[in-house]
């Protein structure tokens, strides 16, 4: 069986804001074919990737006002995952750095459970170690 000691934080400095519940990334790599009078595709340009990803954290504590406050002042930050013990994870350390988020989006109220907090947000900055 699976002995699983990590979790997604996010981190400002050396500071851990609040852990992550869900995370969902999204990277984009585009191309433009290129075409010459001659032949169609005859090669393509590689644009900038892009690295977006939507995260979901508890609403409990300061977590969410404190993510909401680096929304507002457009304040960068990382995201860490780094094995603790073990090695039942695929990477020793995967860190997404020169982070910002551009939307948020508050939970409801709910009866049971925590309350969850969703934010929109892009890295300018990924790296891994395998």
């Amino acid at each position: 069986m699976a002995d699983w000691n990590t979790r997604l934080e996010v981190k400002l400095g050396n500071n851990t804001i609040t852990p992550i519940s869900n995370f969902t990334p999204t990277f984009n790599v585009p191309h433009t074919v290129i075409h010459s009078v001659e032949a169609d595709n005859v090669g393509y340009v590689r644009q900038p990737f892009t690295f977006t990803f939507t995260m979901t954290v508890p609403a409990i504590g300061t977590s969410v006002a404190d993510l909401t406050e680096l929304a507002v002042n457009g304040q960068e930050f990382s995201i860490a995952v780094a094995e603790k013990k073990g090695t039942d994870w695929t990477f020793n350390s995967i860190k997404f750095s020169r982070c910002v988020i551009t939307s948020a989006n508050p939970s409801n109220v709910v009866i049971d459970g925590v309350p969850q907090a969703s934010f929109n947000c892009m890295a300018l900055s990924v790296g891994l170690e395998a």
